[in-house]
């Protein structure tokens, strides 16, 4: 009896440890989301892009009118605003689900951690702009992004990086198929979400 009173003690102390160094608050239903809106947008933007921007053009980069960037890039904003909305309604719904604050050291470490990589890829992602590197920009944004995921692993579900490394190779893999990036960031930011989200949820809910 004394050793199985020690042994839970210890498993509530683990527990209670990796509560206060893990942010758990992070919702399944935050991935599925912001895999929707990113489905979403890939969608609207393959559409409006169809037919009217060539990638490739007698084996030089073409580079996309400015009307179409500047749509682009509003379309790209909405998505990332929408897609934080998301993630932190349903974070903050979980949070009060079970009695966890929000706002502490933890948190404060995984934003750190997500924003290095993030700030990093943005300016890249300017730059790319800066030269109508358009071809390389989704391939781009979704290998800093996994990067991020990796980075914050270790202050959340060990399960994220996963869908980091997954989000790094299908960057790396776009950068070859120049024309297809749309498609590949499409499958990162909707799909590889939805689905992560969905075993998040069901996993940890």
């Amino acid at each position: 009896m004394m050793d199985q009173k020690i042994s839970d003690d210890l498993a509530h102390i683990r527990s209670m440890m990796e509560s206060s160094s893990r942010f758990l608050s992070l919702s399944g239903l935050s991935g599925i989301g912001a895999g929707i809106v990113g489905l979403v947008t890939g969608t609207v933007a393959m559409y409006l892009t169809n037919g009217k921007i060539q990638y490739l053009r007698s084996n030089y980069i073409q580079p996309y009118e400015s009307y179409m960037v500047k749509l682009l890039i509003l379309l790209g904003a909405s998505a990332l605003l929408l897609a934080i909305f998301c993630g932190c309604y349903f974070t903050v719904r979980k949070s009060k689900k079970l009695g966890l604050q929000i706002w502490t050291a933890t948190t404060k470490k995984i934003l750190v951690q997500l924003a290095i990589p993030l700030a990093v890829g943005g300016m890249f992602v300017l730059a790319l702009l800066q030269y109508n590197l358009y071809g390389l920009i989704a391939g781009t944004t979704l290998i800093f992004y996994g990067l991020a995921l990796v980075n914050a692993e270790k202050y959340t579900y060990s399960d994220i990086k996963y869908l980091g490394f997954l989000e790094i190779i299908l960057g790396c893999l776009s950068l070859f198929f120049i024309g297809k990036g749309l498609i590949f960031w499409t499958i990162g930011f909707g799909v590889l979400h939805i689905v992560y989200g969905i075993i998040l949820y069901r996993k940890y809910k």
